[in-house]
């Protein structure tokens, strides 16, 4: 009797095992798959853009061009000057995985001197802030 009750138990015993081995599998495999979100990713063209030197009252629109090199939407929730005398404009609509998108940004040509102004850019990407930077002279014309 000893032995068909110990082996009944031996035989018992082992479906609870398996079935907590194949639960913690699966959490396992649950949790890897929380590691595996797609996420946005923001690669600019380039950070700085250079006026040079223009003249007062010259047109001082330039545009970041960028690429969402990542595997999900990317969604700019903010685009923000250091300063009233720069205004950028951010793209409305979500920029789909390898397609391309434009920050333009407008300087007030009328204030002479040099440029150095930051733009900082907010989204959703894998890095969300980005620092964008303008640079140049506004001159007086007929000023050298």
């Amino acid at each position: 009797m000893q032995v068909s009750k110990h082996l009944h138990l031996k035989f018992t015993q082992k479906p609870k095992m398996m079935k907590k081995t194949v639960l913690m599998l699966f959490i396992g495999l649950l949790s890897l798959g929380v590691y595996a979100q797609e996420t946005a990713k923001i690669e600019f063209k380039s950070e700085t853009i250079d006026y040079g030197e223009i003249e007062r009252g010259s047109d001082g629109v330039r545009v970041f061009e960028f690429t969402n090199t990542g595997d999900a939407p990317l969604v700019i929730s903010s685009v923000k000057s250091s300063c009233g005398c720069t205004i950028p404009k951010k793209p409305e609509e979500p920029i789909m995985p390898g397609k391309v998108g434009k920050i333009e940004v407008k300087y007030d040509t009328n204030r002479v001197g040099p440029i150095r102004k930051a733009i900082t850019v907010t989204s959703n990407a894998e890095t969300p802030t980005k620092v964008l930077k303008i640079k140049g002279t506004v001159k007086n014309p007929g000023a050298k």
